[in-house]
């Protein structure tokens, strides 16, 4: 049995395909990613609009994609917290709640750079 790990472009193509499996997977059972997919198709083009620099632009619209690679992080510690089982316990309660607290400041971000972006 060949228990290789692929390399080189092969590897890569594995990656896509999982991380592409990962976001499939975010929009069927997250809400929250799909709303705030919405979020980034709404305030993305608004935000290439609105700004009237690159700077300003990318200013607007990164801080989007760091809501969803937030959220993602929070439902990856979420299912891995609900794997290991349905009791309550003090540390997955924990464990969630500051996850939720990372998507949380990552839209208090979102908002506060867009606020000095447009009206600084």
């Amino acid at each position: 049995m060949n228990s290789k790990k692929p390399t080189g472009i092969n590897r890569i193509i594995r990656a896509c395909f999982y991380s592409f499996e990962g976001l499939k997977a975010a929009f069927s059972h997250e809400a929250a990613f799909r709303q705030e997919i919405c979020l980034v198709a709404v305030f993305g083009p608004l935000g290439f609009f609105m700004g009237r620099t690159a700077t300003e632009r990318a200013l607007l619209i990164l801080p989007l994609f760091a809501v969803l690679i937030t959220e993602l992080l929070n439902s990856a510690i979420e299912a891995v917290v609900d794997r290991t089982g349905k009791q309550i316990h003090p540390l997955s309660k924990r464990a969630k709640d500051m996850g939720s607290a990372a998507v949380f400041i990552s839209l208090v971000m979102t908002c506060v750079i867009w606020a000095v972006v447009l009206f600084a």
